[in-house]
């Protein structure tokens, strides 16, 4: 399903810091600061860009979308357009708004499973990177890039390229590379920290959506 597809991507972008050649100390250090900015925070809000890119399939379509986080805990909650994905770290929910229908499954906590929640913290397992130098973004920021490349070679992806403000140490761009061709870019346009949100809103209640079916697939 291309919004599921969407979705899994978007999870790649976050959680891709991988890498085309030896670990260099450079970028363990950039990594390790975006780390524990990110982990200084309660709940983040990102506004994002999510483009999909196959020069030879010429296919190219960009979408926006909302993405919750909660930093200490495996909870996320991510808005586009036709679909919403919530966790509360146990369950998952996949809303499909044109289908009025919503698919509950346990989550995922295999190493490889694309997690919202583990944005900023999942190259410190199963992957190599490398510090490519620093370039201006056209506001005159210093931007830190950096190629991720992962060590189980069985993965979809074989690259990402990150860019990382030098300043905030948040990311603003990932760029995946898969083997079948497709380019995933995945932009943030805001970053708010410690946003305020009830536990509830890390949960999927079909009461306050009539009409729409709950499919239980756990």
């Amino acid at each position: 399903m291309k919004m599921k597809l969407i979705v899994n991507t978007l999870f790649f972008v976050f959680l891709a810091f991988v890498a085309m050649a030896q670990t260099d100390e450079k970028a363990k250090v950039i990594l390790a600061e975006v780390s524990k900015k990110y982990r200084s925070f309660d709940v983040i809000k990102t506004e994002f860009t999510y483009t999909l890119d196959n020069p030879q399939a010429k296919v190219k379509e960009t979408q926006t979308g909302t993405l919750y986080s909660k930093t200490k805990a495996n909870k996320f909650k991510v808005v586009l357009k036709a679909q919403e994905l919530v966790s509360d770290g146990k369950n998952q929910w996949t809303y499909l708004k044109a289908d009025k229908e919503v698919q509950l499954s346990e989550v995922d906590n295999s190493s490889d499973a694309m997690n919202p929640a583990r944005l900023f913290t999942i190259y410190e397992k199963g992957f190599k990177f490398l510090f490519t130098g620093d370039s201006k973004s056209k506001a005159g920021k210093t931007i830190h890039n950096i190629e991720l490349t992962p060590l189980d070679s069985k993965r979809s992806y074989f690259k990402v390229k990150l860019q990382i403000d030098k300043a905030s140490k948040q990311i603003t761009q990932a760029i995946i590379f898969d083997k079948n061709g497709n380019r995933y870019t995945y932009s943030i346009k805001a970053f708010a920290p410690n946003v305020k949100v009830a536990e509830t809103f890390f949960t999927f209640d079909v009461k306050k959506y009539p009409g729409v079916e709950l499919v239980d697939l756990r």
